[in-house]
């Protein structure tokens, strides 16, 4: 399921969603997202599993993503853990390119 509040510019996606975020290199999946669009932030619940670059990665039960920021907040299941691989270049890259609107989209 997937919807949008145009009131509140809320975007939801439940069950199994995919997220793309080709500006940030950022693909994701979790059970539920959503998209805060005044607040500029993305909420990911249940089973989240975030690939940024290709290579850095977070696995945890809830990830809040700042976009403005361009940080991720991530919390485990109670008991539980987060898991983060992040790979750091020799080299620093550029991305100063502007941010564009993520895509949710829900795979059946």
């Amino acid at each position: 399921m997937q919807e949008y509040n145009s009131n509140t510019e809320i975007a939801t996606g439940r069950g199994n969603v995919q997220l793309s975020y080709p500006s940030r290199q950022i693909k994701a999946t979790a059970a539920q997202a959503q998209f805060f669009n005044r607040e500029r932030r993305i909420i990911l619940s249940g089973g989240v599993y975030i690939l940024q670059d290709g290579k850095n990665s977070i696995r945890g039960e809830t990830v809040t993503y700042l976009v403005d920021e361009g940080r991720f907040v991530a919390s485990p299941k109670s008991g539980g853990r987060v898991e983060s691989i992040y790979i750091v270049d020799d080299v620093p890259t550029q991305s100063n390119q502007a941010p564009s609107t993520p895509n949710l989209r829900r795979n059946n």
